[in-house]
This record gives C-alpha cells, structure tokens and sequence, in this order.
C-alpha cells in the first residue's frame, strides 16, 4: 500500500485487502469458531465494519443503519457502546449469512465513500477513521491467525491456500551487544500510533545483547529433545502448571509422524521446516527455553531500543500469506515480520499514559493486566502496520499467535 495515498484510497485499499484474504475460503469456512479465542471469519468481516458504523457513520446525521441488531452481534469489548454477543458463541451465527455479512460490508463502505469524497475537514472524525484502518489491520492479521487455528482443529489439515516456498538455510546465530544508557522509547508524535505507545519517555538500559535472529525450530527441537519439556526448574510456576495440564510437549501444531515431526501450516501439513523461525509458543513456553539456553528473554525497552532504524526484512502479509521463513543476511536481522518476538516486559501503562476518550478509551487501557508485551510483527501482519513502537500483547499462555523469540543476554 503507497504511503501517500489519501484518506479514501487508504481505506478502500485495506478494506479490499480485507476481503482478498477472504478469497480461498469455502463458504463453510467462514462460520468455524474451533476455540473462544479463535473467530469465525465472518465476524471479522463484519466487527471493522462495525467498528466503522458505530464510531464514524452513526455520528452522521442522514446514516441509516443497515440492520439495528448488528449493534449487538458485532460488538467486540465495548461496553459503553452497549451490550455484545458471547466471544464464545459466535461460531453459532450461522445466520447472517456469509452473503448478508458482505452486503453489510457494501452498505458501510458505500456510506464511509460518500463521507470522504466530500473532502474537507472531518474533525475529530479522521482520526477515528485512521484508528478504524489500523483496526482493521489488526483483524486481517487476526483473521489469517484465526483461520490458521480454525483450520487446523480439522483433521482432514486442509490448506488455507497453496504454498509457494523455496526452502534456505537459516544465517548463522550470534549476539549483537548494546551499550549501556539512557535512551527514549514510545511514540514521537511524527505518525499514526495507538495510545497504548505514548508518551515517549526515558528509560537507563544496562548493556545487554540480542540474538542476531529468531530461534529456529531445529534449535527449539533441541530443547524438545532434550526433555525441556519435563524440567520444572526451568518453568515458572504457572508455566509448568499450565504445561501439565494441557499436556504441551511441543509447540502448537507439531505433531510426530511415521517418527519425524510435522506441522501444520497455512499449507497444510508439512515436514517440519528446521531453518524457519519457531512460532506458535507461549510466554511460558519461550521463557522456559530461554533459561535452557542460559539466556534470557529481551525487556520490551532493550527491544525497542535495538530495533530503531533498522530495516524491515522479514516476511510479512504483503509479501504472500505464509508462515515464517528463516533470516537471511548477517548483523541483527528480522527485528520485524516472521513471528511477534516476547519480551519479559508485562503489558503496563507507559508513565503519563492517557488513554483514549469515551468508548475508545477501551481499546487498549483496560487489558493492562495479566498479559505480556510482544514486539515486531509477524507473517500475518500488514507492512504498513509494523512500526518500533509498536505494542502487541497477549496472556502469557497464549499460543495460537504467530508468536516466537529472541534470545537476549546480559554484557
């Protein structure tokens, strides 16, 4: 997508990007919610929409909703918005239809069109309408993860789409040092950021070290091998409880086949990829192999700090949706895209933090607790949607995320 597109070819583009990743699905496909977490396509296709109706058009004084109960179903979180339909059950709403779903869709982007052609100033409305397009750019991510899952609970594996792969080796592993100092972090006001990235403000690193790359599924096969799995002095508390009770001997989606390990994939299923960064691991699953290393996971501060300026050269939505491909090159490499790297930071207001006001002040504020930060975007994520300052977050027990790690150090 061109940075310099206007505010309506923005929004036409991400919306049309939207519905292209739509486009290998059956229609059976749409309406599968394996897990509470994991959404049925259909309601991503219509939550932004929602999202767009709810905070811009309803505001507009001649906007006729295309159906009054939407209000209900599609709501995500918002609670002075008013009342949302179970997370949990939305795999049940068989009715709307797929079909009805993309009139919806039709019915706001013909009002969102009519809106921006006006030009002028919108006021207050056009930062909520670039707060819908980033939104929207969550769920398109949200929605490749949640097929991803959704597929995979099949036992038939099928294939999302068709992949087009040319295995490489992974770049050799080292760590790269970082002096000691006091350095700024967060949100310097020159671009769109959430409210969860500001106010920029000052923090004194120790010196300290990141790993050059993503740890590889072959190093974290190591660690599985190994018996990782099985050493509860390598796990936190809740991490090893957590472990034992959902019976985690790997990361999600390996499995053993005729003695080898396989994954699932956007593909299908495949021979596990040695060289290709190791995803879909929780917090506890990342820190506990960190320690097995005689490493650490990275501060979200120490990552910030490393990742200013450099480039992005990891594999990201734009390019071809597509699991993680192994780092090529040499120095610190895939700060960004492949997987979310953890950090050992928890998900915290920066100090002086004002969230958003009214409603939208519940998109970020109210999650600062019992989650851990993660930094850099995945394979899933929208190029123009990754940025340094960027705070993703997720319980620690979560694994369904294109979530993998870095190794950091001490110097």
């Amino acid at each position: 997508m061109r940075e310099d597109f206007g505010l309506l070819e923005r929004y036409l583009d991400i919306r049309r990007a939207t519905e292209r990743l739509c486009e290998p699905l059956a229609v059976e496909d749409y309406v599968v919610q394996a897990m509470p977490d994991a959404s049925p396509a259909k309601w991503h296709l219509a939550h932004v929409s929602w999202f767009f109706e709810t905070f811009v058009l309803r505001r507009q004084p001649d906007y006729r909703p295309l159906d009054e109960r939407y209000a209900v179903l599609f709501n995500s979180y918002y609670n002075a918005v008013g009342p949302q339909f179970q997370r949990l059950a939305r795999g049940t709403l068989s009715r709307p239809t797929v079909a009805e779903v993309f009139a919806y869709r039709a019915h706001v982007d013909k009002a969102m069109t009519a809106l921006l052609e006006l030009g002028g100033d919108l006021g207050p409305a056009t930062a909520v309408i670039e707060l819908g397009l980033h939104h929207e750019q969550q769920h398109q991510e949200l929605l490749v993860t949640d097929l991803k899952y959704n597929l995979g609970a099949n036992p038939l594996r099928p294939a999302y789409r068709a992949r087009t792969r040319s295995r490489r080796p992974a770049a050799p592993h080292s760590f790269v040092a970082f002096e000691a100092g006091v350095v700024e972090i967060g949100d310097a006001g020159h671009a769109f950021a959430f409210d969860n990235e500001r106010p920029r403000h000052r923090v004194a690193l120790a010196p300290y070290a990141l790993g050059s790359r993503l740890v590889t599924n072959g190093e974290y096969l190591e660690f599985v091998d190994a018996g990782g799995y099985d050493q509860p002095d390598l796990w936190l508390s809740d991490g090893w409880r957590t472990a034992r009770e959902r019976d985690w001997q790997a990361p999600l989606y390996w499995e053993r086949a005729d003695g080898a390990w396989q994954t699932y994939t956007l593909g299908g299923a495949a021979p596990l990829e040695l060289d290709a960064p190791v995803t879909h691991v929780s917090y506890y699953e990342a820190d506990a192999y960190a320690r097995w290393r005689g490493a650490r996971l990275p501060t979200e501060a120490e990552w910030e700090h490393a990742a200013a300026g450099q480039p992005l050269d990891g594999h990201v939505l734009d390019d071809e949706p597509d699991d993680p491909r192994p780092a090529s090159g040499t120095g610190l490499t895939q700060m960004f895209g492949d997987t979310w790297e953890w950090t050992a930071s928890a998900y915290l207001p920066y100090p002086g933090f004002r969230p958003l006001a009214g409603a939208l002040g519940e998109y970020n504020g109210k999650f600062m607790v019992n989650q851990m930060v993660l930094r850099g975007g995945s394979c899933a994520t929208p190029r123009s949607h990754i940025r340094a300052t960027y705070r993703n977050f997720f319980p620690p027990d979560a694994r369904w995320q294109f979530s993998g790690l870095r190794l950091a150090n001490d110097c």
